[in-house]
């Protein structure tokens, strides 16, 4: 669980969440999930999470999310304002996470003027994105790939208990059930977020 958290505290980093941030985050994957984590982790006060599976949204709820929203339009603008009318506020930092064209393009419209989105999901190779909205509104757009120098900030976060991960080991499978492992990973049945493969049973 420290490889997704040390993605999800890389973004944040690059991101500049700190104490008070107002935060969106795009996706409640994984990925997202974490980066839910290590936002709170991190000082973010206020912290919304969209996604397009209620099972996703149930889970942020259950690790303390402020905000779970469903999307439900296929208008990112208007997603935007709902994430708007949700938090009171505008986001000044959005964290991607799905790699979705929708997804980011509702980051663009949902940071606040001069905030910064960072995109850590990767989707298809092109991606159509307002940037005439993104220049006006001077938007900071950081790419993420990965982490860099951030297992041991994650480590801690575990070691002292500000990010607690469990939760999102959904399904756990021997290690004679890896490929039924696999396909549930795949496919996420059941609603599955991180599934475990145990080598000792």
């Amino acid at each position: 669980m420290l490889e997704p958290l040390s993605v999800a505290t890389y973004a944040c980093r690059r991101a500049g969440v700190t104490l008070g941030s107002c935060v969106l985050v795009c996706g409640a994957g994984p990925i997202g999930l974490m980066s839910m984590l290590a936002a709170r982790a991190l000082g973010a006060s206020k912290i919304a999470i969209i996604d397009i599976a209620q099972n996703r949204l149930d889970m942020a709820k259950q690790l303390g999310v402020d905000y779970p929203l469903l999307v439900n339009t296929k208008d990112s603008l208007e997603m935007a304002k709902k994430v708007h009318t949700a938090m009171g506020c505008e986001p000044n930092i959005t964290i991607e996470c799905s790699g979705a064209e929708q997804s980011v393009q509702t980051g663009v419209y949902a940071t606040k003027p001069g905030g910064v989105l960072t995109v850590i999901g990767h989707g298809p190779k092109m991606v159509s994105v307002p940037i005439v909205e993104a220049t006006a509104r001077e938007l900071d757009i950081r790419g993420c790939f990965r982490y860099a120098n951030d297992y041991q900030l994650a480590l801690e976060m575990i070691a002292t208990g500000k990010v607690d991960a469990k939760p999102l080991i959904t399904h756990h499978f021997p290690l004679e059930k890896t490929l039924d492992a696999f396909e549930t990973s795949r496919t996420g049945a059941g609603g599955a977020i991180k599934v475990m493969i145990h080598c000792d049973q």
